[in-house]
């Protein structure tokens, strides 16, 4: 049962990764408005872009689970700001649910980086590494 969640775990915090990248490249001035928004500039898309297909993919086939569900809490962590800016400039309530559940994703990531990849991996992570 144990590698059967972290493999479902893994399948679906990769999933919301890769989907963000496909969104990204299919229509980039959401995220982009966001970011030149918060004064960073429009170009930082291709990066978080990258990141997401990347991320998205180790969690997906099990490589270096541990490593990338850390830097994906952080990622979530700092993303989440993007959201409470928009909702406090322009009182959208969904902004706030997107700073809420990128949360909930982080916490997912801490808990999916301490558990490790499960058998179920590519290169599965050593148990209490």
């Amino acid at each position: 049962m144990t590698n059967a969640a972290l493999f479902i775990a893994r399948f679906l915090i990769g999933f919301l990764m890769i989907g963000g990248a496909v969104n990204k490249g299919l229509g980039p001035d959401g995220a982009g408005e966001l970011l030149v928004a918060a004064g960073l500039p429009f170009w930082l898309v291709w990066p978080a872009l990258a990141y997401n297909l990347l991320a998205g993919g180790a969690l997906w086939v099990g490589i270096a689970v541990r490593p990338v569900a850390v830097t994906a809490a952080i990622y979530c962590a700092v993303t989440s700001f993007f959201h409470l800016q928009v909702f406090i400039a322009q009182d959208d309530p969904w902004q706030l649910t997107i700073f809420v559940k990128n949360w909930a994703i982080a916490g997912g990531c801490l808990a999916l980086a301490v558990a490790g990849s499960g058998a179920w991996a590519w290169k599965p992570d050593h148990p209490h590494a």
